[in-house]
């Protein structure tokens, strides 16, 4: 066990990678192994640490050691949303998860990322709280930058009319 991996992961096992700015997500496989979704021409141990992986419209599965994915990056087990779903059985998720090993898939940082890909391996529910929250703080500044404009005009048009 890592020093830096509070606990060996188990097949099945959602990992959590924690990248500049945002996680990078894999499913535990076994045997030192991941699948995860990242860039089609990206290279080995990349992990989709760079900017293509947030602008490109197409992912691959791949499966890789854990440890090349991780490169030199903190990770942990995340089986983050177990309290909302339960888990698959882990032969299923598994089994699903390899059949994919090769697909190039459409990708989309909000819709379709890393987090949903092995969420919905691990639950049946493509989901990603990264990319909710994103969203949704990306709704609550543009709102509020919205609101700044509309009280700017309104306060121009104000000292105009004195």
């Amino acid at each position: 066990v890592s020093s830096q991996f509070p606990e060996e992961p188990k097949p099945g096992d959602l990992i959590e990678i924690y990248r500049i700015g945002y996680s990078h997500w894999a499913l535990y496989v076994g045997d030192g192994y991941v699948i995860h979704l990242a860039p089609p021409d990206e290279y080995p141990g990349a992990g989709s640490s760079s900017l293509f992986s947030v602008l490109s419209s197409r992912g691959m599965v791949k499966r890789e050691l854990l440890s090349d994915v991780v490169g030199g990056c903190r990770y942990r087990v995340n089986n983050h949303l177990d309290h909302e779903y339960s888990p698959l059985p882990v032969n299923k998720i598994i089994s699903s998860a390899e059949e994919m090993v090769g697909k190039e898939l459409a990708y989309s940082v909000l819709s379709r990322n890393c987090e949903h890909f092995v969420t919905d391996l691990r639950y049946g529910k493509a989901r990603s709280p990264q990319a909710e929250k994103f969203v949704t703080g990306a709704s609550v500044t543009f709102g509020a930058a919205v609101v700044a404009a509309l009280a700017c005009s309104v306060m121009k048009k104000r000292s105009q009319h004195q």
